[in-house]
């Protein structure tokens, strides 16, 4: 199954919760912390802008990214848990 996010929607698979603390502690379930990483599986066509012209996306398929804690949509996709965002909730993209 694939998904084609509309406008400046971006579809990203957050990364795996940690399951170990920084000590070598496992952590159960209700423990872990929300991931605020991932990897970029589809991006939108662009916001439309006033003078109507499409502004293109900053980031593509691929991209890693870090992205707001509390933003977004969390759904399933294919048995995958994925989350939709918009843009400007994804704080940066790293190597």
């Amino acid at each position: 199954m694939t998904i084609r996010p509309l406008g400046d929607k971006v579809v990203v698979k957050p990364s795996e919760a940690e399951d170990k603390s920084v000590g070598g502690i496992i952590l159960p379930d209700a423990a872990k912390q929300k991931p605020q990483e991932g990897t970029v599986i589809a991006v939108g066509s662009g916001r439309i802008l006033d003078d109507g012209t499409r502004h293109s996306l900053t980031v593509k398929v691929g991209d890693k990214v870090v992205y707001s804690k509390y933003g977004g949509t969390e759904f399933k996709l294919a048995g995958d848990t994925v989350m939709i965002l918009d843009e400007d909730q994804i704080y940066g993209v790293y190597a």
